[in-house]
């Protein structure tokens, strides 16, 4: 009884480390610098640029770049399911050779299934979050070659600056749902060490909260982002 009260700690947790941890980076992105609305500068940076340049191949290779980052890691998560979903099919042969591990505790049927369905969960989760960024990447695109040029006299500036204020949140969008892709990678290393011991997975799932936590609001890259460029006012309409 003890052990399955332990399993479920560990599990409630682990939602509360991964949901917890989304929407406080999500609120507090909004009130101090960090890597998520740092980037949001540059895009929207990157978008006032790309309109007034005639030529947008680089512009265009760039999002395509971004869209197959997002198309690898998409690909790699229905690698992952199928190989999750073929060790629900052999649970007890899979029992079992964990069971031959030094490191080996096995507990009941229900619980071994429970992890594994948690994990298949997790990446789920990442494979929709991959696939919309991918998605949004491909509208990034559509925007790219829909932008007014830079020769054409019938375009105001605050046309302008709403075009590229429009296509930045498009683009903004596609980057976080990539982050809170990539992000479902690291709790899925926390579900994996619940194989080992529901006290590992307590003990991943708050050093991953402290690692992503790190690096978002505390990161030297964070300091190099936010110093290494002036941004640009954007341009107020005659």
């Amino acid at each position: 009884m003890a052990a399955a009260v332990l399993e479920l700690i560990a599990l409630a947790w682990f939602l509360v480390c991964w949901i917890g941890y989304s929407e406080y980076s999500r609120r507090r992105a909004g009130s101090r610098p960090c890597l998520s609305n740092t980037l949001d500068l540059y895009r929207e940076d990157w978008m006032r640029y790309m309109i007034r340049r005639e030529n947008r191949i680089s512009d265009a290779s760039v999002v395509g770049n971004l869209e197959r980052n997002g198309a690898f890691f998409a690909s790699s998560c229905l690698l992952i399911l199928a190989g999750i979903i073929t060790a629900l099919g052999y649970t007890q042969e899979v029992m079992e050779v964990f069971a031959a591990l030094p490191f080996g505790t096995v507990p009941s049927r229900e619980i071994w299934e429970l992890r594994l369905v948690t994990l298949l969960l997790v990446f789920v989760y990442a494979f929709f979050k991959f696939t919309w960024s991918m998605r949004l990447y491909n509208f990034v695109a559509v925007l790219i070659g829909s932008a007014p040029s830079p020769e054409d006299g019938k375009t105001s500036p605050a046309a302008r600056e709403a075009f590229a204020v429009s296509a930045a949140r498009v683009c903004n969008q596609a980057g976080d749902a990539f982050n809170l892709g990539l992000r479902s990678y690291y709790y899925a290393l926390a579900v994996v060490t619940w194989f080992i011991h529901p006290l590992f997975c307590i003990v991943a799932s708050t050093w991953v909260v402290y690692v992503l936590y790190r690096r978002e609001f505390r990161s030297v890259a964070l300091e190099a982002l936010r110093s290494g460029k002036v941004f640009e006012e954007p341009e107020k309409p005659a």
